[in-house]
């Protein structure tokens, strides 16, 4: 069901109609424009302009962020296939100690009975 929500961004109300959450929907809002009044404070710009750099401020933070996902999900599929071939280590370790009894046992039965 879809929520419509009023955001203040720089002192502007905007209606936003959307899935997620109120709550959600602030939150965006409330960076969007921390963001913009960080780019109005920093430099002699328009409302406008403002807007333009902080949306470009925005996507270099989304693809810096989608660019660190990609390096952690690499990593992860790293340590993954390690985990998988230690198991596989594991697995054959495990048997040759069940080999390595086995023939133990029967050494020690050949033993007493000799």
């Amino acid at each position: 069901m879809a929520n419509r929500v009023v955001i203040n961004i720089c002192g502007e109300d905007y209606t936003f109609v959307a899935e997620e959450s109120a709550a959600y929907m602030e939150k965006v809002g409330a960076y969007v424009s921390g963001k913009m009044q960080e780019v109005l404070d920093g430099a002699k710009v328009g409302r406008t302009d403002a807007a333009v750099l902080t949306a470009v401020n925005i996507t270099d933070e989304l693809f810096k962020a989608q660019s660190a996902s990609e390096q952690l999900r690499g990593q992860i599929k790293g340590y993954l296939d390690e985990a998988g071939k230690a198991q596989n280590q594991v697995s054959e370790l495990k048997r040759e100690v069940f080999r390595l009894q086995q023939k133990l046992e029967h050494l020690q039965k050949s033993e007493k009975q000799g």
